[in-house]
């Protein structure tokens, strides 16, 4: 195991980040955002991102080992460190799938809400107990659970600070799907090895749609526009140009991402 506290593992397009705290369950300090930053950086050119913890969970979180509740900047904390990863990673240009397992709360959770996908075993636990700290969801949480689950359950989740294991989160459409604990590796590499094999630059530019309309930024017409725009700019790339000639010639396309 390397003593970063995130790892990097480049290959056949993939790019897997493993948060490496094991021993406190992957909770977050300011050296492992700043790592962070440093692997997104290194990410260039993967074709889809898949993140992961290391040991018994995906994170707990914010280390809080040397917090201090009565003297701490809350809001720059958030605001200047954990945010803007949050927010890069929601941001990336390529697909991004979460695996998670075991707990992932606070910011970790708003780490796996900021993915495309969420897998994750079934004895997950996944959420935000700030109500039993006397603390906000924070992290984007709020707007994870707004659009993924509703109004009124993103009220009571943070309301009860109930946690969901991987089938709950699943039944209630929070995360994409649930599998068996043993099988979630497996699971993430069929995943990852399908979407790295496609036409990864539509799905950047699908990606980009998507957030627009969820974050009220498209109107249906903005849409429609967005869609003929994006289209016109990849006709007569490759893997527009693969993709006709490949269903025209009744074989399976070969996609670069360009």
């Amino acid at each position: 195991m390397s003593d970063e506290t995130m790892m990097l593992e480049l290959a056949d397009g993939r790019a897997t980040i493993t948060l490496n705290r094991p021993e406190v369950m992957n909770s977050l300090d300011a050296d492992t955002i700043d790592r962070f930053h440093t692997v997104l950086d290194e990410c260039a050119g993967a074709r889809v991102v898949v993140i992961r913890g290391a040991g018994r969970a995906f994170s707990a979180g914010r280390d809080l080992s040397n917090a201090r509740p009565l003297e701490e900047d809350a809001r720059s904390i958030l605001a200047d460190l954990f945010n803007p990863a949050i927010a890069r990673l929601r941001a990336l240009p390529v697909p991004t799938i979460a695996a998670v397992h075991g707990p992932a709360l606070g910011v970790g959770f708003g780490i796996a809400m900021a993915c495309d996908i969420v897998i994750a075993a079934e004895r997950s636990r996944l959420g935000s107990p700030f109500a039993n700290i006397g603390c906000v969801l924070d992290s984007g949480g709020h707007a994870a659970l707004v659009q993924r689950v509703g109004p009124h359950r993103a009220l009571e989740l943070v309301y009860t600070g109930r946690l969901l294991d991987g089938t709950a989160a699943a039944a209630m459409g929070l995360i994409n799907d649930v599998v068996a604990d043993d099988e979630l590796d497996v699971r993430i590499d069929e995943l990852a090895t399908k979407i790295a094999a496609g036409p990864t630059a539509a799905f950047a530019a699908s990606k980009r749609i998507v957030h627009a309309i969820a974050d009220g930024r498209a109107d249906f017409a903005a849409v429609l526009a967005a869609e003929a725009g994006a289209q016109g700019e990849l006709a007569g790339g490759h893997d527009y140009v693969e993709g006709i000639s490949a269903f025209m010639e009744k074989r399976a396309p070969g996609f670069t991402g360009s």
